[in-house]
């Protein structure tokens, strides 16, 4: 191991010290119950610690940062349905540029017509962030929902952040590669990588004891059923949701993306999906096909203050996020369960200064700046 690569994992292991209390508040604070950190680069975890319980009863599973699953909720965007679009664009299976309609036939209500893969990627569809995919009675009305839905603003005007550009990709996903999106990115994309145990929709019930609970009903945890109630009528799988994975399982993704895609991707492919593709505006985050990108736009980001202008990265409602700076080759992970009862008032944007002042903390100890 090389004098530098120690020096920096001494450093990295040095801002325990700004790490543990940053992570250790937001659990006395009541934001979320528990959490994992992993910090890390292409070929080396340089910081991995597990943080707090599963619930707020001291009785409870403690925290384990390669065994413990959490429901990655919109993460699942970035990390499953993204990296399948990669792979069928790199095919030539997908063309960007096309219309959604030529993969997906039943999306030609009024105003769809134009409407492009690439503007899915970008959200700059304008179709709305949402629909009650929830109320319909099974997910195949759920789906139709989605198919006919139609614009509430010209494709291509503006960023709207939507779950349903991400349930149309997964769609595609499925009519070209005539797989489920799971059956195809687990395929084609975590078993190559070894993450086909660590990264899963609809995770078995063996495994319940082990996923960090996201809900709950009548007094009771909810572990392993998708926090999403749209995933979840959707079947539990579906392009904005219902994926869960270890800590553990999702920096090895993460280092994957640093390596650009290698064993998986051409690099030309990562890099033409990482770079932005649509500037930040008022109130609105620069976008990658498919990742969040700098700047965020928000007073208090996710990414810190800190990381380079080429990062990307994405957050979930359920507390998970991943940040990743390709020019100082290093990732910060941090998931949690912050929607699991979470005691603080305003949770989720405590939690995004919690993440910032993460990643901060990362890049000092990084760039070799004391904390």
């Amino acid at each position: 191991m090389g004098v530098a690569l120690l020096s920096l994992l001494a450093a990295l292991q040095g801002s325990a010290v700004e790490f543990d209390p940053i992570i250790q508040a937001g659990i006395r604070d009541g934001i979320y119950p528990g959490a994992a950190l992993i910090v890390g680069r292409r070929d080396t975890i340089l910081y991995a610690r597990g943080y707090g319980r599963f619930t707020w009863s001291p009785s409870s599973s403690a925290v384990k940062v390669d065994s413990t699953f959490w429901d990655l909720a919109s993460l699942t965007k970035v990390v499953a349905t993204t990296p399948a679009l990669m792979l069928l664009v790199q095919r030539g299976r997908v063309a960007l540029d096309s219309p959604v309609v030529r993969y997906v036939p039943e999306f030609s209500s009024p105003g769809t017509g134009a409407i492009t893969v690439r503007q899915l990627l970008t959200h700059t569809s304008g179709l709305r962030g949402t629909l009650p995919l929830k109320d319909a009675p099974d997910s195949a009305t759920a789906l139709t929902m989605v198919l006919t839905t139609v614009p509430v603003a010209k494709p291509g005007s503006r960023m709207v952040y939507s779950d349903l550009n991400a349930i149309l990709l997964g769609e595609i996903v499925r009519r070209v590669s005539g797989q489920p999106l799971d059956a195809f990115v687990t395929r084609e994309v975590y078993a190559p990588l070894g993450l086909e145990q660590q990264m899963l929709f609809r995770p078995p019930r063996r495994l319940e004891k082990r996923i960090a609970p996201t809900g709950l009903w009548h007094g009771y945890a909810i572990a392993g059923v998708v926090n999403d109630p749209n995933a979840a009528r959707l079947g539990g799988v579906a392009g904005h949701a219902g994926l869960f994975s270890t800590a553990g399982g999702l920096a090895r993704f993460a280092q994957f993306m640093l390596r650009e895609g290698t064993p998986v991707l051409k690099p030309e492919t990562v890099r033409a999906f990482t770079k932005v593709a649509v500037a930040a505006r008022p109130n609105a985050s620069a976008r990658t096909l498919g990742w969040e990108a700098l700047p965020t736009g928000e007073d208090v980001s996710s990414a810190g203050t800190l990381m380079g202008p080429r990062s990307y990265g994405h957050t979930g409602w359920t507390g998970t996020s991943l940040w990743i700076d390709p020019d100082r080759n290093l990732f910060v992970l941090l998931l949690t369960n912050r929607a699991f009862d979470p005691k603080a008032r305003h949770s989720f944007t405590r939690l995004k200064e919690v993440r910032g002042r993460v990643a901060d903390a990362a890049v000092r100890a990084v760039d070799g700046v004391a904390p």
